[in-house]
């Protein structure tokens, strides 16, 4: 068993680097804004589903990944704009995009899954020995994370970044500091919607198909992902914080991946997960009712 797990650490490594995506964008709304957002469920398949429709019709791999950048980034803009001027929680708002996504990825494709050859892949643009060497990929894809992490610091650093984390930290004092918060709600919910939409792009090119069912449970794997990397690294500074998710992902598909290799049947993943993510998210909730209690 342990062999099998073993084996399979350079396949899941690649995976927990490509879904790394997926929890840093669920970071920006949850820690930055602190407005959860639903709408990684449909902005990760959308990117994937738009990303081989394009490709199969002709468009050239480079733009097809910028082109599913901008809707994930449209789509997290939607939910965001929903929540603000419609008076909906982010949760419910998130919920009805994604839903609403659903149906424009069957549109956009024709039909609910679509293969794509290697060769219409960026990373065959690239070279063609990326699709088959994995530990080709892994230098590409961490090359890729690093990347973006690095620029996330930055970005989180600059003027921008600064102004975002204020409305995040206290919406009604921005306005005394001249920071408009919807602007910036549309923003970080666009930026962390288009870092989903990329990751599922990236997916479908590198598994070579996409469908419409393939965001299903993403949100919960990269929450849990979340959890794990901020209870190693911390969030004490920007850069812990923006670590933390990439870190968590790594761990948590080798996790997942051992329990798999010791004989966990697959059916149960979803339920473990969730519920892990459920005690983490409740404990010190039931801890401090628990100590207020003792103190009466």
């Amino acid at each position: 068993m342990i062999s099998v797990f073993i084996n399979l650490i350079p396949v899941t490594l690649v995976q927990s680097l490509i879904y790394s995506f997926v929890a840093l964008a669920i970071m920006i709304p949850f820690r930055t804004l602190s407005l959860p957002d639903l709408t990684m469920e449909g902005s990760f398949p959308l990117g994937g589903c738009l990303v081989a429709a394009v490709l199969t019709v002709g468009l050239d791999p480079w733009s097809s990944t910028a082109l599913a950048i901008v809707a994930g980034f449209l789509a997290g803009a939607a939910t965001a704009l929903v929540h603000l001027y419609f008076k909906i929680h982010s949760l419910l708002a998130g919920i009805l995009v994604a839903t609403m996504i659903w149906s424009v990825d069957l549109r956009v494709m024709g039909m609910p899954n679509k293969s794509v050859r290697p060769e219409l892949s960026v990373f065959d643009a690239i070279s063609p020995e990326i699709l088959l060497n994995i530990w080709l990929q892994i230098a590409i894809f961490g090359a890729l994370v690093a990347l973006i992490v690095l620029v996330l610091i930055a970005f989180y650093k600059s003027e921008i970044g600064l102004s975002l984390r204020c409305v995040g930290a206290n919406a009604r004092l921005s306005p005394a500091l001249g920071i408009n918060a919807r602007i910036y709600v549309v923003l970080g919910f666009g930026i962390a919607n288009a870092l989903a939409a990329l990751g599922g792009a990236i997916v479908v090119q590198q598994q070579g198909y996409a469908d419409v069912t393939m965001g299903f449970g993403i949100l919960v794997n990269g929450l849990a992902a979340l959890i794990i990397g901020e209870a190693i690294i911390g969030r004490a500074t920007i850069d812990r914080q923006i670590i933390a998710p990439v870190v968590g992902s790594i761990i948590y598909y080798q996790l997942v991946s051992l329990g798999l290799a010791t004989g966990l049947h697959p059916s149960d993943l979803k339920f473990l997960t969730g519920a892990f993510v459920l005690i983490t998210l409740g404990l010190p909730l039931l801890t401090g009712r628990s100590r207020s209690v003792v103190g009466a």
